[in-house]
C-alpha cells in the first residue's frame, strides 16, 4: 500500500470506529444478507464478536506501514477461520460487505480512493490470512 493509501485507511477507520457497534452490526447483517449460509459460522454472541472484528481492524489499520509485524497474527487468524469452516471464496463476501459498510458509515467521504485504498488494505490483510489457512 502506498502512504496515502495509509492515510485514507487510517483517516477513515478513525470516522468509523467512534460508531464501532453500530458499524460491526451493518457488517454482519449485509455478509449474511449476501451469503446466508456463513451465518452458521458465528455461534457467540455477535456483539462480543463485532468488538472483536472492530479490535482487529484497528490493530491492522494501525499497522499499515509495519504489516510484516502483524502478519504472524494474521496468519494465526487465518488458521482459526479455516479451522471454523471458513474458505478462500468466503473472503470475497467479506470484503463486499466491508466496502459495503464503510460506504454507509463514511457517506461522500468514501471516495473513488478510499475504496481503492481500502480494497488495497483487505488484499494484503486477507492475503496473510489466505496463507496461514493454507499451512506453514
Amino acid at each position: 500500500m502506498t502512504p496515502e493509501q495509509q492515510r485514507l485507511v487510517r483517516d477513515g477507520f478513525s470516522k468509523v470506529a467512534p460508531n464501532a457497534g453500530a458499524a460491526a452490526s451493518l457488517f454482519y447483517e449485509r455478509l449474511f444478507a449476501l451469503d446466508p449460509a456463513l451465518r452458521p459460522l458465528f455461534k457467540g454472541d455477535m456483539e462480543a464478536q463485532g468488538a472483536k472484528l472492530m479490535a482487529t481492524i484497528g490493530v491492522a489499520v494501525d499497522s499499515l506501514d509495519r504489516l510484516h509485524e502483524v502478519v504472524p497474527k494474521l496468519r494465526a487468524l487465518g488458521r482459526q477461520h479455516a479451522a471454523l469452516g471458513v474458505q478462500d471464496a468466503h473472503y470475497a463476501t467479506v470484503a463486499e460487505a466491508l466496502l459495503w459498510t464503510l460506504g454507509q458509515g463514511l457517506g461522500t467521504d468514501f471516495t473513488d480512493r478510499a475504496r481503492e485504498a481500502w480494497t488495497a488494505c483487505y488484499a494484503a490483510l486477507s492475503g496473510e490470512m489466505k496463507a496461514g489457512a493454507a499451512g506453514p
